[in-house]
């Protein structure tokens, strides 16, 4: 099995951890603050891994350039409101129904390519995008009376939204890091996907902990009482997703960011174990076709 598979499954596993533990933490602070712990307590180690790699390790730090600083700054921002709006979404619906919507990342590119830059979608492409569509759809209805109105009614939902925009903005954050990721190797003697992700995430965390921080003090200030409060968890989570994310990093340094998406599905089956066996969370029928019907038009679409 290639490397980047293993990598894959394990950032998977430790990704649904931490999403598990802001969902608790969304319990005692808000939105903001849930969302910035990720960040904010996951700095220390993202420099950890990175001073370990280069001092103990012995790997030459690389030496950052224009097109890295504007994709890595494009991959942070689109990461902060993806986790934003998926924190959020936690408040409407239930774990693994709230965590399947972000599954549409990759169709709700093609579709976008098609809209906007007039690229063109082949018949499998066009057929996964529905398969995608009707799983949120079935989401969206699973809990209310079930009618051809309601099926056509419900993509334009709240929640429906909410998930989607995280699946846009997570998608684009995913192609934005491995495009800052390689712009590094240049700048070494030869190809280093562990240093070149290290170097990347430490960037991009400490660039997502400033701008968060500096606008939870501008405008809810109120919520660093309540995180300091929390600190225990909220040091979990920093370790967790850093952890997490040096594993996404590293594995879309070495494969195309699609293709890793499409064994990350794996996290589903984390998720609905999270979901039934800590939140006690019952998922009734609809829901379940809805979540696998997203990740089967997913993985269609990149697969065909």
């Amino acid at each position: 099995m290639e490397t980047w598979v293993l990598i894959t499954v394990a950032a998977a596993f430790l990704q649904n951890v931490r999403s598990a533990m802001q969902k608790h933490l969304k319990g005692v602070m808000g939105t903001t603050g849930a969302t910035f712990v990720r960040f904010g307590f996951g700095l220390p180690f993202a420099f950890l891994y990175l001073f370990v790699l280069w001092r103990v390790a012995g790997h030459p730090l690389p030496v950052p350039n224009g097109t890295f600083f504007l994709w890595a700054v494009i991959g942070g921002l689109a990461q902060i409101a993806a986790t934003f709006l998926l924190v959020h979404l936690f408040s409407f619906r239930n774990f693994a129904v709230g965590t399947a919507y972000s599954r549409t990342e990759p169709a709700q590119a093609a579709l976008f390519g098609l809209i906007f830059l007039g690229e063109r979608a082949s018949e499998g492409t066009l057929v996964a995008i529905a398969i995608s569509v009707v799983g949120v759809m079935l989401i969206s209805v699973a809990r209310t009376t079930l009618s051809p109105r309601s099926l056509v009614t419900s993509v334009f939902s709240r929640t429906a939204g909410i998930g989607l925009l995280s699946g846009t903005f997570f998608g684009l954050s995913a192609v934005s890091y491995r495009s800052a990721s390689l712009a590094l190797a240049p700048s070494l003697p030869a190809p280093d996907y562990m240093m070149q992700a290290s170097f990347t995430l430490g960037f991009v965390i400490l660039l997502q902990t400033v701008v968060m921080l500096i606008w939870i003090v501008l405008r809810e200030p109120a919520e660093l009482k309540r995180i300091a409060a929390a600190w225990k968890p909220a040091f979990v989570v920093g370790f967790v997703g850093a952890s997490a994310s040096f594993g996404w990093f590293m594995a879309m340094t070495l494969q195309q960011a699609a293709i890793v998406k499409v064994v990350a599905q794996v996290e589903m089956l984390f998720t609905f174990a999270s979901s039934f066996f800590i939140f006690r969370e019952w998922i009734n029928r609809l829901e379940l076709l809805g979540c696998l019907l997203i990740v089967l038009g997913v993985v269609t679409l990149v697969l065909l």
